[in-house]
């Protein structure tokens, strides 16, 4: 199964024709054209700018750059976090841990 959003390129006329070709091994789902809901990393971005980015007063992109990199490893270390995430999106999952 493949999941996609509606990226212009994933609706080239090349993709379409590789997908008519494998319709019988490949299934695609299509994301609506904007659901945020339904994309876990606008959870990521938004626990990050409330908790990283809110009071930052850069002096440049690199300033900005080392605080984003700084809060998604401060996250990296918080899997309750991430796991929130997903779950936020409704949509269900495997816990690949636990198989």
């Amino acid at each position: 199964m493949l999941v996609w959003d509606r990226l212009n390129i994933h609706l080239q006329t090349q993709m379409a024709a590789f997908l008519a070709a494998h319709t019988g091994w490949i299934n695609v789902v299509w994301l609506p054209a904007y659901a945020p809901d339904l994309n876990p990393t606008e959870g990521v971005w938004s626990y990050l700018k409330r908790t990283t980015l809110v009071h930052l007063a850069a002096r440049g992109i690199d300033e900005v750059f080392q605080a984003v990199k700084h809060g998604l490893k401060r996250m990296q270390y918080r899997p309750e976090l991430l796991v929130g995430f997903l779950t936020e999106t409704g949509l269900a999952w495997e816990n690949l841990r636990s198989t």
